[in-house]
């Protein structure tokens, strides 16, 4: 049977055909759709970790005892599960493993584009990288085997493009592999410096093992044409560089990059003029080509940044420039992202940014958006559980000056989960004149509403305990702690207040749903949550533009008639009928 499928969804697919029992991840775009899709497979456990390392740390856990498991992550999240991935390929797996890294050239939705390839060197951990939905699924299937035949992890590299995209692929059975043998094995598994010692002989053996194989897998392709011509590529790359190309090049597919099968390499370009190497980012393919003495062109013709395309290509190769009609600039309307109509983070950030002398450290999520206009509410954002900790190396930095700027750390629930309870430990030990705020919007909003340790359920649908934030706020020491509506200005301006004038760690917990959840009837009880709508009364509109300073994208303004409102977009937050100080905002029906 064939289906139409995403990369993502066909590296699922590929998973739960493998046999895979155990699956772990953090939500991150591109990738966050493998373990959505995994769900789907009963046959499969699969749960949302609070973030990444402990996401590598249970599959290496499931490995060792036996079963085929996986996890995945983008690319910023690997930094995060480094720790354990790199000592893990030291030690082996039992139960064939594979580490899903999402890499995402042109950063769509990232802090970075780093290249993870270069993680597999590092980590000396086979890589394998497919080219589309078909291969992705394949290949899979393949990485476990090598998983399981080389007795290593296998990092498994994708972009957004693959992630994303669609193509067709033709759909196999599952493979009941089972759970094997567990014995206590001191030794093998328990990475103390003199077993690692011998470990990492063991690696490098592996690894001479590994590139003989990769000569030979067919997970590398020659594609041979009459040419001058030879192209070296991988992954994503590949389909753009035929779609440029065609016929009239050979190419070498390279889907295990890592170790390089240097001898295929050498003997590809042997027989061609001229070798191009097409990649996205860095140079990992061109310079490890060039250590063989092979003279190729790569990123002298390709950038270094941003994601690649064959219109790249083709201008870059073959000087031919694009054909596209190219759009008008005074007609083209400039649409940067924005906060949703009714998001809960808009009153935070809105009396946050009338507030003189402050430092707001932010961090990664939805309420990033926090930073950009009218609001520009935000001094920081570096990543994950930054928000926390780099307010309280502002706090310490200024603590040497006269400078009196208070300092507030926003952070979300997720995140806080993911990144931020540590570093709130570090505030609350080195008692660090820090007001931690966190907004709660009961959900992981930015990739998409994915549960998380604070919902009550699981990413199998599984109703489980909420882990409270306040509780745990409270445990580790803050004395100050608030819960509060964020959609009540009045109460934000109060505690805010209050808050300020502390010389001591607090926490304020901004605890409202997401504007596009989906809520559930405790929810919409719990927070006497009823639909209305606002609307603006043209008689009493002064055109001050007060309303506009919230930057709620359901508000439009009209030299003439002065502002409205969207009623397809208006959920009822009611924050722009409280900033307006002329009444000319009600809601309807009042």
């Amino acid at each position: 049977m064939k289906e139409l499928l995403s990369g993502n969804e066909a590296a699922a697919r590929g998973a739960f055909e493998a046999g895979v029992l155990v699956a772990s991840a953090y939500p991150g775009t591109p990738s966050t759709e493998i373990l959505e899709n995994l769900a789907s497979y009963k046959e499969v456990y699969s749960e949302w970790a609070p973030n990444e390392k402990v996401a590598v740390e249970v599959v290496v856990g499931a490995s060792i005892a036996g079963a085929r498991s996986i996890a995945a992550m983008k690319h910023v999240g690997l930094n995060v599960a480094a720790d354990p991935m790199f000592t893990f390929s030291y030690l082996g797996v039992n139960g064939g493993c594979v580490i899903v890294t999402a890499d995402d050239p042109g950063m769509h939705s990232s802090q970075n584009e780093q290249d993870n390839r270069y993680y597999a060197r590092h980590s000396k951990l086979p890589l394998i990288e497919p080219s589309d939905s078909q291969e992705t699924k394949d290949f899979m299937i393949k990485s476990f085997e090598i998983s399981e035949k080389f007795d290593v992890p296998v990092l498994f590299r994708m972009t957004t493009r693959l992630c994303h995209s669609k193509s067709i692929v033709e759909l196999g059975e599952r493979k009941e592999v089972g759970v094997k043998a567990y014995s206590r094995n001191i030794p093998k598994f328990v990475a103390t410096p003199a077993a690692c010692r011998v470990h990492h002989a063991e690696l490098e053996e592996k690894l001479k093992k590994l590139e003989e194989y990769a000569q030979t897998c067919d997970l590398n392709t020659t594609i041979l044409n009459n040419s001058d011509i030879g192209i070296i590529t991988s992954g994503i790359s590949f389909q753009y560089a035929r779609e440029v190309f065609g016929d009239t090049v050979s190419y070498l597919k390279l889907g295990f990059t890592f170790p390089l099968p240097r001898k295929l390499i050498s003997d590809f370009c042997s027989k061609f003029k001229t070798i191009y190497v097409i990649e996205e980012l860095e140079p990992y393919l061109e310079t490890e080509i060039k250590a063989m003495g092979i003279n190729v062109i790569g990123k002298e013709k390709i950038p270094l940044t941003g994601e690649l395309s064959p219109q790249i290509i083709r201008k870059a190769f073959l000087n031919e420039e694009p054909q596209y009609n190219k759009p008008t600039p005074e007609r083209v309307v400039a649409r940067p992202p924005i906060l949703c109509a009714g998001c809960p983070h808009r009153g935070i950030f809105f009396e946050l940014s009338k507030r003189k002398d402050t430092v707001i450290t932010g961090d990664i999520g939805c309420y990033t958006l926090g930073s950009a206009d009218p609001l520009n509410a935000m001094d920081t954002v570096i990543c994950m559980g930054a928000g926390i900790s780099a307010a309280h190396g502002f706090a310490k930095a200024f603590a040497k000056t006269d400078r009196k700027t208070k300092i507030f750390g926003v952070v979300g629930d997720s995140t806080f989960f993911h990144s931020g309870i540590t570093s709130l430990i570090d505030i609350v030990y080195n008692k660090s004149n820090v007001t931690v705020i966190i907004l709660d919007n009961r959900i992981t909003g930015m990739t998409g509403h994915q549960e998380n340790p604070g919902t009550g359920y699981t990413l199998m649908g599984d109703k489980t305990d909420i882990i409270d934030i306040e509780q745990i706020v409270k445990a580790i020491g803050v004395k100050h702690v608030s819960v509060i509506n964020p959609n009540q200005l009045k109460q934000v301006r109060e505690v805010l207040d209050e808050y300020s004038a502390l010389e001591e760690p607090s926490v304020i917990i901004a605890k409202y749903p997401c504007a596009l959840k989906k809520l559930r009837l405790e929810e919409k009880q719990s927070f006497n949550i009823k639909p209305s709508k606002y609307v603006v009364d043209p008689s009493k509109c002064k055109k001050c533009r007060m309303c506009l300073k919230i930057g709620c994208p359901a508000i439009s303004f009209n030299e003439e008639t002065g502002s409205s409102i969207d009623e397809n977009q208006c959920i009822g937050c009611s924050v722009c009928s409280q900033v307006c100080s002329f009444g000319a905002i009600t809601k309807v029906g009042e």
